[in-house]
């Protein structure tokens, strides 16, 4: 296999530096762009209003003063803010795995009629803008068809559009085509039923591309902002996103920081918890065999 860089040159003393070296400020430069705003921001947290508005920053803050946290929680009521958006993306992860695995059996193992038209529809979705999106999905909101109900100021506006998802169905169909079309049919000739092979057969080995699944929809909804603006709009039912915005303007600089810093604390430690299943989810059933 041809590379840019010979292996002979890389096995003399001079290949071996310069790869060594590209290597550590490759790695160095990109660990760095994407640490430094979260440095920035807790850092920025413990910095009083006046430091904060100097020119130039300071890198480093004069004084570590954490009583700033407290403030913020109790300044911009952030229990509540982050019990309604755990109610919401705990929702909306059941929603999702309710109807998105539901979709992806049957387009993977049942193979309904026009099952491929049906798919590919839903990767066509992925193709609109969301934001051309947002007045549809409102005026259902308001008015849902055939039973005229009105979700906003509700969890059910957040649950069902989160259910929805081209890309989950797409990620779990991939998954699903790589089960061995032998275990599904021991199944069915010790008189299994199509229900009853999902829950039991395809389920259980299924866990990787369900645990990326379910990471995804949970940040999903956790860091959402314009759609829970649009629908959620009585203070005490806001999402963290948007209940932090709405009291920015009235709170110092440093407080908001802070309030930044402990609404991303959840999702953070969720991708550094689960980052290898994450991977592994997503390359899991590209390859069959």
């Amino acid at each position: 296999m041809r590379t840019l860089v010979s292996p002979l040159a890389l096995r003399t003393p001079r290949g071996r530096i310069v790869y060594w070296t590209v290597l550590v400020l490759t790695v160095v430069g990109f660990t760095g762009a994407f640490v430094f705003p979260l440095y920035w921001m807790v850092t920025g947290a413990l910095k009083s209003p006046d430091e904060l508005a100097q020119i130039p920053p300071s890198f480093f803050p004069k004084t570590f003063d954490f009583q700033v946290y407290a403030d913020a929680w109790e300044q911009l009521q952030l229990g509540v803010f982050l019990k309604n958006t755990a109610l919401y993306a705990g929702g909306a992860w059941l929603f999702t795995l309710a109807v998105d695995v539901s979709a992806a059996y049957a387009l993977s193992k049942l193979r309904p009629v026009l099952g491929k038209l049906v798919l590919g529809a839903m990767l066509a979705t992925l193709m609109i803008p969301p934001m051309v999106l947002l007045l549809p999905m409102y005026l259902v909101a308001k008015d849902v068809p055939v039973v005229h109900a009105d979700l906003l100021n509700t969890p059910w506006a957040i649950w069902l559009p989160a259910a929805a998802n081209g890309f989950f169905v797409f990620l779990l169909k991939r998954f699903f085509d790589s089960i061995p079309k032998e275990l599904l049919e021991a199944a069915e000739i010790d008189g299994a039923s199509p229900l009853r092979i999902l829950w039991s057969i395809v389920l259980p080995v299924s866990r990787p591309i369900l645990g990326v699944v379910s990471i995804l929809s949970v940040v999903t909804a956790w860091k959402d902002f314009v759609w829970p603006l649009l629908v959620l709009p009585e203070t005490e039912k806001m999402s963290i996103s948007v209940g932090i915005a709405s009291l920015s303007a009235q709170m110092p600089q440093n407080v908001l920081i802070a309030s930044l810093v402990i609404a991303s604390l959840p999702t953070i430690l969720v991708f550094f918890i689960f980052q290898k299943n994450i991977m592994s989810g997503l390359t899991a059933g590209s390859l069959k065999g």
